[in-house]
């Protein structure tokens, strides 16, 4: 800063001046005050607030009253949005007394308090910290990588404890245990600091001192001591150990970089420190040294030790490495604190997370380490110092309490700086501030400020290369009252003790700060202090130490100056407060506070507060660019030097606006380069508006009394001047235009540069650098007027530079701006520093891009990294769409860009020739893809498309439009908001939602009141979602059938008619008779209704679920009296609504589907008041265990429901719990279990009665949590189960057969599938037991632990030794078939099989038959075929031969067969294997098996009423009935087919007779399942349903509703673990609604059928996904969407799970097939059928049916709708009009804007008014993309599609060009042309066309064309030779081939 003076008159003006008063003190006043909360409490302060054990009430007012007017305080912090994007305001906590108010503003004043926080006693402190909660961590990996939550908090520190309220409400209070000094916030967690009194002694002998800072990593951990690793100490190598030393104080603390700052109040020295996570090897360290340490004897023999006491004790201070005193904790005599002299001593508890109750004044005062101590809260007892003196006495031990887990730390300081030790340095010299400042080149830099001295001290630092670590360098002083670091804008704050406010970027002075209303702090008060003492003169080169002027000092001294101007600065800021006589009467700035951003806090003398705001840099987008590349460009101290200069001359008081900012910044620009604004013509006229900055050379500013002819023309040759001669006033009145005359001295001699301004050397890197900025503003559209203003910048430098190619370049892109004539400077090119990567052929972006297409060859293009974005996109993608080369993307350092930066050496670039040919690597349609994610990546927009110029944006714009036609299904959101398929994108954006309740819940929800009476509502079944519904079943009004089918809620008809004979008493009985029998079947509707509704309903977490309730009465037609069973006419069993209220509660907690929000308090808070609902409630807790919600019960609630012993309860949470955790084998819920189980009891524990039908639902539970795990104690015990005899005392003995069913399904599901692999269980014998228990046999003996219990045999039951077939027989067949499930293992299923002679057969009860036949087919799973061939195959031959078929009428007679026998056998094999034929078909909808089904189906309903019948026996054919049905709703689940509904309504029509509670169940269950979900659910076949749904359809069923001897009717509701969402469902992404759409389904190959595709219309049920090979939404009608699933069936798994809503969107001109079903309607119909010219055709108003783009509407409107007096105008609405109407056929109407850019340029062209050639540019791209060989490439795969396809748009447009360019060559174009191409000037009207021809026809420069040879050329083939290097195109050749072969006559063709 060469001359001073003047840099003391900058100054800086502030911006935006307010009084600043903290917002929390005046919500403080209106908060509701401290005392009067606590006299509302009743009880006193409690205990863990108050300091003093004894606070009552009394004790808290008084302390109210003391700190009444309380010290506030505040801290600001820049604001941060929830939502995480950049936000402009403050937030500010504020702390007075007991309240922290937390408040959010911003620059207007407009803050609003947030949140408010009133604690019980005093705040201390209160920050803000974020908490990282790890996830899962990883084996042992300490990375803290993306799988941390981060919880924002907000910490309140109290005296004895510390609040910490997160902001997502959680709310947590940690104990202190000791007193806290100070509280940091850090990146990983809090950090403590012990607050110790100085007058800890240390105790003679030394012993391990307590630590003075601890970490809390999270409210709920431990406190856990700090680490400290300091550099090499007394013992040579680093040490590691705690950080104990009291001297020790933090003063600064930083997140990022991670690091501390402290101070040592000994030896007056600060240190800093990296922050870290200890490393395991440190925290091992740290335990161990504290063991060693442990025994007395040892500490007294180290003599090393005594030595160090000695030689403290003496005083002296210690020599060498400063880091002595914490280097050991061998030598920390003074550190060695006693706390026990304290009156309350710090402790450690180590049970500090559990005794928060406790006072921490009572707590064990304890450290972990070996040696914890324990002293009494009061003070130390004499007895105790004796020992402490003697080290050796043996009962020294008393100190030590008995070993404890020792605390491990968590976090390490790690020593990084200390800053130099220096004689005169005094006591307190700690800083008082300490913050991070950045220059203004990026370079950190830590200041802290002393303010015992005045001084604020710099360290610069910096980041090693790897990152790792942090390297400090040397530190400058600056005299400094008070600093803040101003962050928005690189720079910092000092007060000086002058009480001036200097602005300095790092350490580099800007300038004085101006307040306007402050009077400055008067010059003689700053002359006062004397000139060297101002550290500022060797501030310029702030890399070197300083004080050069202070010649050679001792070694010590180095960094402080002075002492005498030290002093003299002292007693100069004395008088500063004291004697000035102009403070009276002025206010002066006496502090800085509260730093946010680039606005400051100054607090003033007089006590009020002002906020300023600090200038940005630049606030013009140009501006900031140029300034960003010049930075880049040059070294860091110039580039300092030269910014600090712009901010004084851009920021001067009264300084520029917006406006003419660019123009200041040319003018300080070339100023620095060393031109003389003043002369320079077009700099001197540059407009100012404004105050003259004083950058400006000061002549301007004198004023001067006599005018000057330099006035005058200075008037004539400004802006005003042109503006008024073109006024239509000057040209009314004739006024002769005045031509300033050219000043004589400036052409007389040209002006030179200085050559020693700043940026003289660098002006060629300047230049350039400009040059690439010029390029990537091309690339912006919204940047043409920057372009304009930086081309004649650019202009002047290129030609003081002499260089003639970047001249030309500017010619040809701005003919209009670069005139010829203009004044050049001489430069000294001597000096001048040239850079490597400067080229002399002009880097031009267009030309690049132009290349490529052509195929030619290309060089690296230069681009800025951080500043030329967009030049490096548009190369790279070009790279890879047109070149093919997919590395382009790949590495940052592509091999088509080279970077530059400022110290760079010469690069070296390969020349290797590469035509860059399209290289046939890939598939396109790849290349479009991986264009399009990777432009996404990096962040690119259509915002961004849109503002890119056409031509460049094209071949981006073709790769979107190919990839729209054809995109993946599971493409992030993002690039399919670029790509512009809303569809797709609202699809991702669903995907990423984490909420239970996503918005597809919503268009999916009705809100369509069902049904106008208010009966309806309370069937359960009014939160269907009926849109979707009527979408599926959309011709009839099947499904409100259903709901009257399964409604429970009304009373039921009761139609009796009375007899004559009947008397009205026998009358009343025949009518609740006739009820008993109606209500038989109204007890098993729930069971359907949960299937019907499953999963429907989302719940409101503030209210009950509704449970409609179960209606067993009735009503009696004509009179509608009211039929109850309760009267006490007749018998009605008791307990008999018991079950049914259970299913009832089970089917209103399956309506909550699985992604509801649903906590443990929710459930708790359903449970019914009254003990009638219980049942019910129990229910409910089993649904909610189905649907996944129940592993949100606290363990608490679950033992409490248990404990209660309600049986019904009990069986639905332990089924329910054991559903919710399927196959996981989760411990807890095992022990659960076993309880239940006798089995699985140890023998010897007490005998718990547990109710049979508990111990039933536990061993099904037993399978749930085991399933498919082979778990060999679990199976062994099972297998045992299955045959468990009866007990001596009775117990056992009732209901045996569902015991041992339960057992064998159980041990089947802990085997699932398994088959003959089951490891480790051969001892076992598991299928040849099973046999046995299936077909009976001699009993084994018992193995295993329960032997003891069945040595005696019952007193009931005569069963001997013999294995009572009909108990175990079931169990054991279903185990066998569930172990070997789809195994097709055929020797055991030749076990399975029927047996074939009549006298085997008796011994089978026939439903057995079934059970075999059932389990044969699954085992034999690949052989089921769906026709009724295989279903009679199952049948014996016996029975074949001599059954009588289902028709016959009369009876066969024979002698030695039974035909009962036969007969019931064959009715229960064929419904056997029709019930397999169910379960293998399961879902599919397969037409075959339900045919085959249903003809069997309609066979036993004959049969049912054939004579016949009575052989079969009526029951066992309504049993077979019942399993068809439920075998045809499986193979139709979902579906609502109307056959099957028919039937399952005649069925439910039939209510006498034969027809018991169970047939009713098994006939409702099938309705059930037909519409399961309603249609949006279907069934599965995978092992694990079909063990599911063989536990729910078990085909025996209830006699009556209490009945549970063979099955336990809870299993029914299993089928939910069998369900799976595969609705399909099409939403309209505009409408939101959902609608039809075609949908093409393609199978994958199997050994039954080939691949095959099918067309479904959607909505619709989707196959198994495991089937499927993709789904495509197929077209006309929607875009075309393609979900691929070999790639994994996640993506469509999550879509259906989510409500199966798939977005579609409609095309242009179709209509929906709700509207149109036909597609007669869709416009492009129409238009095809009246063919007569297509435009005029097409009436914009029809634009609608296209589209529903305003945009494109008002472009209708007005663009195309033709008026009265149209002229030649119509011509130009037709061609907007066809414009139109392709692009929105074409379905791009993006393309729009470039249609009539194209259309609006030609017409320029043609006008000849192109005053720029930049348009012409991107024509020229357009037609070298649709040219370019890899467009042709893709054209020939794929005719038919593409932009600008079917129209004769180009060619015609391309036609004008070459005619307008043509004429004007042949009107006299060519002799212009022919003097640019010999180098002479051509004549100014021709200017601009002449460039047009030049761009458009790439001729090359004239210097080429001389360097090419073309002298003596005579034909035009020597010239096409000679061309071909310079790639110039043929066509334009032909027109240039006259004039260079001197040949007159025109070639034009």
């Amino acid at each position: 800063m060469s001359d001073h003076s003047d840099e003391r008159a900058t100054m800086i003006a502030a911006g935006d001046l307010q009084e600043f008063a903290p917002r929390g003190r005046e919500h403080c006043r209106r908060h509701p005050s401290a005392l009067t909360l606590q006299l509302r409490r009743l009880q006193p302060a409690s205990e863990l607030c108050s300091s003093d054990g004894a606070a009552g009430l009394v004790g808290s007012l008084r302390e109210v009253t003391i700190h009444e007017r309380q010290r506030e305080s505040w801290q600001l912090r820049k604001g941060i949005s929830d939502v995480g994007e950049e936000v402009d305001y403050d937030e500010e906590l504020y702390v007075a007394s007991n309240m922290v108010i937390w408040s959010k503003g911003s620059k207007n004043q407009a803050s609003t308090v947030y949140k408010a926080f009133t604690v019980d006693s005093p705040v201390l402190q209160a920050l803000w910290c974020d908490f990282t909660i790890p996830q899962e961590k990883s084996e042992k990996s300490d990375v803290s990588g993306s799988d941390e939550i981060v919880e924002k908090c907000i910490c309140i520190l109290q005296n004895s404890c510390i609040n910490v309220h997160s902001i997502e409400g959680k709310d947590y209070i940690a104990a202190l245990p000791f007193q806290v000094a100070n509280v940091w916030p850090t990146k990983y967690g809090l950090l403590f600091e012990r607050s110790s009194s100085s007058h800890e002694v240390p105790p003679s002998p030394p012993r391990e001192p307590l630590p003075t800072m601890f970490s809390m990593l999270h409210p709920l951990d431990e406190i856990t001591p700090l680490v400290c690793k300091s550099g090499a100490g007394v013992f040579g190598s680093a040490r590691v150990q705690y950080v104990a030393d009291y001297t020790l104080r933090i003063v600064f603390l930083n997140a990022e970089p991670s690091i501390v700052m402290t101070y040592d109040t000994v030896q007056s020295l600060h240190t800093v420190w990296a922050l870290r996570r200890v490393k395991p090897e440190e925290q091992n360290t740290v335990l161990k040294f504290s063991e060693q340490l442990g025994t007395p004897q040892h500490v007294a023999t180290s003599s090393s030790l005594t030595a160090h006491l000695r030689s403290f004790s003496k005083g002296d201070s210690p020599v060498g490495s400063p880091f002595q005193n914490y280097s050991s904790i061998h030598s920390q005599s003074r550190s060695v604190s006693s706390p026990s002299m304290q009156s309350r001593s710090p402790s450690i508890s180590n049970m500090a997370a559990l005794s928060r109750s406790h006072s921490p004044a009572l707590g064990v005062h304890s450290f972990s380490g070996v040696q914890r101590f324990n002293f009494s809260s009061n003070a130390q007892s004499p007895k105790r110092h004796s020992i402490t003196h003697s080290p050796n006495s043996t009962s020294s031990d008393s100190f030590l309490i008995p070993e404890t887990e020792p605390i491990v730390p968590e976090l390490c300081i790690d020593h990084l700086w200390t800053e130099t030790v220096t004689n005169m340095r005094e006591k307190n010299s700690q800083a008082s501030k300490v913050f991070i400042t950045t220059d203004l080149c990026g370079q950190k830099f830590l200041c802290f400020l002393v303010e015992s001295q005045l001084q604020l001290r710099c360290v610069k630092f910096q980041e090693s290369n790897d990152k790792s670590q942090l390297i400090f360098g040397s530190v400058t002083n600056i005299q400094a009252k008070d600093a803040a670091p101003v962050q928005g804008i690189d720079t910092l704050l000092v007060l000086e003790g002058s009480g001036n406010l200097v602005l300095y970027s790092g350490v580099v002075r800007v300038g004085k700060v101006f307040i306007p209303g402050l009077p400055a702090p008067s010059l003689t008060m700053s002359n006062q202090m004397p000139r060297p003492s101002t550290p500022l003169d060797s501030v310029s080169t702030p890399s070197k130490p300083l004080n050069k002027h202070l010649g050679p000092l001792e070694e010590g001294v180095l960094l402080s100056p002075v002492p005498e101007i030290r002093d003299s600065s002292k007693l100069h800021d004395s008088t500063y407060v004291e004697d000035c006589t102009f403070q009276q009467h002025g206010t002066f700035i006496h502090a800085l506070r509260d730093p946010v951003h680039n606005r400051v806090t100054l607090e003033l003398s007089n006590n009020t507060m002002i906020r300023i705001t600090i200038p940005e840099v630049a606030t013009s987008e140009l501006v900031k660019r140029c300034l960003q590349g010049i930075k880049a460009i040059l070294p860091k101290e110039i580039a300092v030097q030269m910014l600090v200069k712009w901010y004084n001359a851009y920021n001067a008081p009264g300084g520029p606006s917006y406006h003419s900012e660019w123009n200041l910044f040319v003018t300080c620009l070339m100023n620095m380069m060393g031109y003389n604004t003043e002369r320079l013509s077009w700099t001197r006229n540059l407009d100012f508006e404004g105050s003259l900055s004083p950058v400006i050379a000061p002549k301007k500013a004198r004023p001067s009394e006599t005018g000057s002819d330099e006035d005058w023309e200075y008037l004539l040759g400004s802006d005003y001047h042109r503006n008024f001669e073109s006024h239509p006033v000057a040209k009314a009145l004739r006024l002769d235009p005045l031509e300033a005359s050219a000043p004589k001295d400036d052409f007389s001699h040209s002006l030179s540069l200085d050559s020693s301004t700043l940026l003289f050397t660098h002006i060629p890197a300047v230049f350039f650098v400009l040059h690439l900025i010029y390029e990537e503003l091309k690339l912006n559209s919204l940047m043409g007027e920057g372009i304009r203003s930086l081309v004649v910048l650019l202009v002047q430098l290129a030609r003081d530079l002499k260089l003639e190619a970047y001249i030309d370049y500017y010619y040809r892109d701005y003919p209009a701006l670069v005139k010829t004539s203009r004044q050049t400077c001489i430069i000294d090119q001597g000096f001048m520093h040239q850079p490597s990567f400067f080229s002399t052929e002009p880097p031009s972006i267009f030309q690049w891009l132009s290349s490529c297409l052509k195929g030619e060859a290309v060089q690296p293009y230069p681009y800025l990294p951080g500043i030329c974005e967009r030049s490096k996109l548009v190369v790279v993608s070009v790279a890879l769409y047109i070149l093919g080369d997919e590395s382009a993307v790949s590495n940052e350092a592509s091999r088509y860009l080279y970077k530059i930066t400022s110290g760079q050496r010469k690069q070296q670039i390969e020349q290797d020739d590469n035509r860059c040919s399209f290289r046939q690597s890939t598939s396109v349609s790849s290349l479009a893809e991986k264009l399009v994610i990777w432009m996404t990546n990096v962040g690119f927009t259509l915002r961004d498309l849109e503002s890119l110029p056409f031509g460049v944006a094209l071949p981006i714009r073709d790769a979107i439009y190919y990839c729209r036609e054809q995109p993946a299904s599971d493409w992030p959101e993002a690039v399919c908001l670029l790509i512009g398929r809303q569809d797709l994108s609202k699809q991702a954006c669903e995907g990423n939602l984490q909420k239970g309740k996503s918005s597809v819940g919503q268009v999916l929800s009705s809100d369509i009141p069902s049904g106008t009476e208010s009966e309806e509502d309370e069937d359960g079944m009014n939160d269907m979602n009926e849109e979707v519904m009527s979408l599926i079943w959309s011709e009839d009004l099947r499904v409100q059938e259903v709901r009257r089918l399964l409604q429970s809620a009304r009373p039921v008809r009761v139609n009796v008619v009375q007899m004559p004979e009947a008397s009205d008493h026998e009358y009343i009985e025949e009518k609740e008779n006739r009820l008993l029998q109606l209500c038989q079947r109204t007890m098993a509707l729930p069971v359907g209704r949960g299937m019907f509704t499953l999963f429907s309903y989302h719940p409101v977490p503030t209210e009950q679920l509704p449970i409609p309730k179960l209606n067993l009465t009735g009503r009696a037609p004509p009179r509608n009296t009211t039929v109850d069973l309760n009267s006490g006419n007749i018998d009605v069993p008791p307990n008999m609504a018991c079950w049914a209220s259970f299913h009832n509660g089970v089917a209103a907690g399956l309506k909550i589907a699985p992604a509801s929000q649903i906590d443990s308090a929710w459930i708790v808070y359903n449970k019914p008041k009254i003990a009638e609902l219980a049942n019910e409630y129990a229910g409910f807790l089993m649904a909610l265990g189905l649907n996944g919600h129940l592993t949100k019960l606290a363990t608490l609630n679950i033992h409490d429901y248990l404990t209660k012993g309600h049986e019904m309860t009990s069986i639905g949470l332990l089924l329910g719990v054991s559903a919710a955790k399927l196959g996981t084998m989760d411990m807890a819920i095992t022990r659960l279990l076993s309880i239940h189980i006798p089995a699985l009891l140890p023998p010897t524990s007490t005998e718990l009665d547990v109710p049979h039908n508990v111990q039933v639902a536990a061993v099904i539970g037993i399978g749930l949590v085991y399933q498919g795990t082979a778990h060999r104690h679990t199976a062994e015990v099972l297998l045992a189960e299955i045959g468990r005899p009866p007990g001596p005392e009775m117990e056992y003995c009732t209901d045996r057969e569902s015991y041992s069913l339960a057992s064998g399904l159980a041990l089947g599901m802990v085997c699932l599938g398994h088959g003959s692999n089951l490891i480790g269980m051969s001892d076992l014998n598991v299928p040849e037991q099973l046999y046995q228990y299936m077909v009976g046999g001699h009993r084994r003996f018992q193995a295993g632990m329960h032997r003891e219990k069945h040595k005696s045999p019952s007193y009931q039951i005569k069963e001997g030794d013999t294995i009572n077939v009909d108990v175990t027989c079931p169990g054991a067949t279903l185990a066998l078939a569930m172990i070997y499930l789809k195994t097709n293992n055929r020797s055991i299923a030749d076990w399975l099989q029927a047996p074939d002679t009549m006298y085997l057969l008796d011994f089978v009860k026939p439903e057995f038959l079934l059970l075999r036949t059932l389990a044969r087919c699954l085992i034999l799973w690949d052989d089921i075929l769906p026709n009724s061939k295989w279903v009679n195959s199952n049948v014996p031959q016996i029975i074949r031969e001599n059954s009588i078929s289902l028709h016959a009428t009369e009876l066969p007679s024979s002698e030695d067969l039974s035909l009962e026998t036969l007969a019931q056998a064959h009715v229960y094999i064929i419904a056997g294997a029709c019930l397999s034929l169910g379960f293998r078909f399961a879902g599919s909808e397969n037409l075959a098996a339900f045919k085959c089904l249903y003809k069997y189906a309609t066979d036993f309903l004959k049969c049912l009423s054939a004579p016949t019948a009575s052989i079969t026996g009526h029951y066992n054919l309504e049993t077979c009935l019942s399993v068809l049905l439920l075998s045809l709703s499986m193979v139709m689940a979902g579906s609502g087919n109307l056959k099957v509904l028919q039937l399952c309504r005649f069925m439910h029509k039939k209510t006498g007779g034969e027809m018991n509670y169970g047939f009713h169940l098994a006939h409702h269950m099938a309705l059930g399942l037909l519409f399961l979900g309603g249609g949006r659910y279907s069934l599965s076949t995978s092992n694990s349903s079909i063990a599911a749904l063989l536990c729910a359809l078990y085909p025996h069923f209830p006699v009556h509703s209490t009945d549970n001897r063979y099955h336990l009717q809870a299993l029914r509701h299993l089928y939910v673990l069998a369900a799976e969402p595969r609705l399909l469902t099409p939403v309209d992404v505009d409408s939101n609604t959902p609608c039809y759409a075609l949908i093409e389904v393609t199978y994958k190959g199997t050994q039954w059928y080939a691949e095959a595709t099918e067309e479904l219309m959607a909505p619709t049920l989707l196959p198994e996904l495991h089937l499927l090979k993709q789904i495509r939404v197929k077209g006309p009608r929607y875009w075309e969407l393609l979900i691929d699933l070999s790639k994994g069936t996640n993506h469509l798994k999550s879509i259906l799970s989510k409500g199966g809503v798939l977005y579609v969107k409609l095309r242009a001109g179709q209509l929906s097939y709700k509207e149109d079903p036909m597609g007669w309607r869709s416009l492009l119909a129409q238009t095809v059928t009246h063919r007569n010219s297509e435009a005029r055709a097409f009436k914009p108003e029809a634009i609608s049916a296209f589209t529903s783009d305003p945009a494109l509407f008002s472009f209708a409107d007005y663009f195309c709708k033709p008026t009265v007096n149209m002229g030649q105008k119509q011509e130009i609405l037709d061609l907007f009009s066809s414009i139109l109407y392709e692009c929105v056929t074409q379905e791009n109407p993006e393309m729009l804007p470039t249609y009539i850019a194209i259309d609006q340029a030609v017409r320029r062209l043609e006008r000849r008014e192109m005053s720029e050639t930049f348009e012409l540019w991107q024509i020229k791209l357009v037609l070298e993309f649709f040219s370019s060989r890899s467009h042709q490439e893709r054209m020939s795969r794929n005719p038919n599609r593409g932009l600008f396809m079917n129209s004769e748009f180009l060619p015609v447009m391309k036609c004008t060009i070459d005619n307008t360019l043509d004429q004007w060559l042949q009107a006299g174009g060519d002799v212009s042309l022919h003097s640019y191409l010999s180098g002479q000037p051509a004549e100014e009207s021709q200017l601009s066309m002449l460039a047009c021809f030049l761009i458009y026809h790439s001729v090359p420069m004239p210097g080429q064309l001389a360097a090419g040879g073309l002298e003596g050329t005579t034909n035009f083939s020597e010239l096409l030779l000679k061309f071909k290097q310079l790639n110039m195109p043929v066509r334009a050749l032909l027109r240039l081939a006259p004039l260079l072969l001197r040949n007159p006559q025109s070639m034009v063709l």
